[in-house]
């Protein structure tokens, strides 16, 4: 059972500074790592956040196979992957790796990835044949300039937050996630393109990066934020009408609404998933990750 209650915010609303950015994409052997270089600053702020937060990083992570690979569930079933693009708190701290230990220190948006026959616009930036082969073995790090941070984001004002944990090692709990409500697009060759990415380097044995998600790990009486209003339904409803995102200092108006506040009394499928495993181990098992998202 749902309950649902309103949270007393006033609507709000969010912007991002920067449209254009550049960095350096690497083959971290855990995951697809996109760094934003210095002189493109990307701010998120409003909604959830009680600061402003600085883009540090865009990280993939995806499956060895098409219904796996999402470190997020919806409905109990997996995305064929997920981009989480990392901000940390540049208000109260000086850098990410200060934020990352300390409160109200990350703010992670996540994206589910799903398997088209064409792609976004922003990751076919980073899987195309000629980006994705330049970084196919641990350390390989492969410039890339002129990205446009709007096309990453999916075309949906909706989302939902919760107060949770980094997914790497030390998996400190400093991370606010805001889970966008509709995916983004990858063709079913980029998705084989990154399960050719290796986790070790050239002279070591090759082992698939894929599969790169933290296991199911218990609930903890948290509760779950919304801006979807579930008393309205259909086409009328204003939350699910998709509104292209306003950059460069403009007002994104529907991006961040009022939240609703959903309490989940639900079991995960293991509670006794250590705090932060290996994220290599395929283990077919693992039914759930961070949260059982049954309530879109």
């Amino acid at each position: 059972m749902h309950f649902l209650v309103l949270y007393s915010l006033k609507p709000s609303s969010s912007f991002l500074c920067s449209l254009q950015v550049g960095g350096t994409m690497y083959n971290t052997g855990r995951h697809v790592s996109l760094r934003l270089d210095k002189e493109h600053l990307v701010n998120i702020s409003g909604g959830p956040m009680t600061y402003s937060h600085r883009l540090e990083e865009i990280r993939l992570h995806f499956g060895s196979e098409d219904g796996q690979g999402s470190e997020h569930l919806l409905n109990g079933q997996a995305f064929s992957g997920e981009v989480q693009l990392i901000h940390y708190n540049h208000e109260l701290y000086t850098n990410y790796t200060e934020a990352a230990k300390s409160p109200n220190g990350l703010v992670i948006v996540s994206i589910f990835m799903k398997i088209s026959e064409t792609s976004n616009s922003f990751l076919n930036r980073m899987l195309n044949r000629d980006t994705i082969t330049r970084i196919t073995y641990k350390n390989d790090a492969y410039l890339l300039s002129g990205l446009n941070i709007e096309e990453v984001y999916p075309e949906t004002a909706s989302f939902i937050t919760y107060e949770g944990s980094m997914t790497i090692p030390p998996c400190f709990e400093t991370a606010t996630w805001i889970l966008m409500n509709k995916p983004i697009y990858v063709t079913k060759m980029q998705m084989h393109s990154m399960r050719l990415l290796s986790q070790n380097q050239p002279s070591q044995i090759f082992l698939s990066m894929s599969d790169n998600v933290r296991p199911v790990q218990p609930l903890n009486n948290r509760c779950i934020r919304t801006n979807i209003n579930f008393s309205m339904q259909g086409k009328d409803c204003p939350n699910n009408r998709a509104q292209k995102l306003q950059y460069r200092g403009k007002f994104l108006q529907s991006f961040f609404r009022v939240f609703w506040l959903i309490c989940i009394p639900i079991s995960h499928a293991d509670s006794r998933a250590p705090r932060c495993p290996p994220q290599h181990k395929n283990n077919k098992e693992n039914i759930t990750r961070d949260y059982i998202l049954n309530f879109i």
